[in-house]
């Protein structure tokens, strides 16, 4: 008896042994962050971080949405202070800034299902620094409801492939009680997606037309597309809901669009959480290309800009082996892993980057988007451009469309501001 109670009380403290050196080991989880610069997703990115946590609990995703500031701000303090996120989900052009502190992704498997072209401005000496987390495009988002009944049928689409058809089609929308179209003011959508529009269609290429402006053999009055531009840019801001006031409104075209209030609004498909909020019965939407000439011909007047819009780097100065690990994890899961997958694509309506990823967004304006990229009616996404020129170059078309300067020093202060990259 009394054998057996020394044998029991052993056991008990094994057992209590076992437990309480085993507690702290199955408490220990590899913290690991993600710098979001997708606002409009923060909820959804929080899920997918849960769901994630859920199923790996060996790891503590966090997700950070800087408020106030840019990511790319937020990284640069971060950086400054010597604690980066684990991994930073940049702009392409935001990347550039910090490819030499990020982990060579080549080896991973993702890379080889990448997309055409996906990985190219994360390239550097032949190692892939980042992975390409979303697919975007952006156009003139029609509300059908709207063209439907201001063309007195079903609208067609394809009926837009010239500034002249916009007119007609933006007179229509006015006769019918709608404004035609939204313009928003933010410097961002100015600068870097409607000017980059007409970089992404200068006969010699972009980087061709920068080249010209900053040695001066461009003539940007004597640009075709540059003038175009302007004029396309005139028909926006004259037929805008907002043109008696054309910078106090902000991010408010979803509300304006998803309430039938405007026929169109250029904008992307990022957009799409805050118009659905605003409509939910009626989810008939699509994108229009934004012709700049009047020639029916011309290809380019029946495209829409398409490309990888945001890259997630993973820092390598501060973070340890296994928190690289558990980066590099995550970022497999999204890819390969139905859960990550789903969460991707369903949760937060991300066109993938990934060939081998078949579910399609449920949304109509990414369905719109994949229709253009199955016909190939795509414009390169300029997505290299320096962080500053939104901001700059927004502003100078902010002072435009309000009426404080004309065409010729409009162009003149887009040339000026290319001029200035040169050093």
């Amino acid at each position: 008896m009394r054998k057996q109670l020394k044998v029991a009380i052993s056991l008990a403290c094994l057992i209590m042994f076992i437990g309480c050196s085993a507690s702290p080991l199955s408490q220990q989880t590899t913290k690991i962050t993600l710098l979001n610069s997708k606002s409009e997703i923060k909820t959804q990115l929080e899920e997918v971080a849960k769901q994630y946590n859920q199923e790996h609990p060996e790891v503590s995703l966090e997700i950070i949405t800087p408020e106030g500031t840019s990511a790319y701000q937020k990284l640069m303090s971060m950086y400054g202070s010597g604690s980066p996120a684990t991994m930073s989900m940049l702009d392409p052009g935001d990347t550039q800034t910090f490819l030499d502190k990020a982990v060579d992704l080549s080896k991973e498997k993702w890379v080889a299902d990448t997309i055409e072209n996906g990985l190219d401005t994360v390239k550097k000496n032949d190692a892939v620094l980042g992975f390409p987390f979303a697919v975007e495009g952006y156009g003139l988002i029609y509300n059908k409801k709207v063209l439907d009944k201001a063309t007195g049928g079903s609208f067609d689409a394809s009926s837009v492939n010239s500034r002249s058809s916009l007119n007609s089609l933006m007179a229509k929308i006015q006769k019918s009680g709608v404004a035609p179209d939204m313009l928003s003011p933010m410097d961002w959508s100015l600068g870097s997606h409607l000017l980059a529009l007409s970089y992404s269609v200068q006969p010699g290429g972009f980087p061709e037309f920068v080249k010209g402006m900053q040695n001066n053999s461009i003539d940007m009055s004597q640009n075709s597309v540059m003038t175009g531009w302007v004029q396309t840019l005139d028909l926006l801001k004259d037929n805008s809901i907002n043109k008696h006031s054309p910078l106090d409104s902000t991010y408010d075209g979803a509300k304006a669009l998803g309430e039938g209030k405007v026929g169109l609004w250029f904008m992307g498909n990022w957009a799409w959480n805050g118009i659905k909020s605003n409509d939910t019965a009626n989810e008939e939407y699509g994108f229009l290309p934004l012709p700049l000439n009047d020639n029916t011909d011309d290809p380019n007047n029946a495209k829409i800009t398409v490309g990888v819009t945001k890259y997630i780097l993973i820092d390598s100065t501060t973070t340890t082996p296994q928190e690289q690990e558990e980066a590099k994890k995550f970022l497999n899961w999204l890819v390969y892993e139905k859960s990550g997958q789903e969460l991707l694509v369903n949760k937060a309506n991300v066109i993938p980057a990934f060939k081998n990823i078949d579910l399609v967004p449920t949304d109509p304006l990414s369905k719109s988007i994949m229709s253009y990229m199955s016909s190939g009616k795509t414009l390169p996404f300029i997505a290299t451009l320096p962080p500053d020129h939104g901001g700059i170059t927004g502003a100078s078309i902010q002072s435009y469309i309000s009426g404080k300067i004309d065409k010729t020093e409009l162009l003149r202060q887009i040339r000026i501001y290319w001029k200035a990259q040169q050093g």
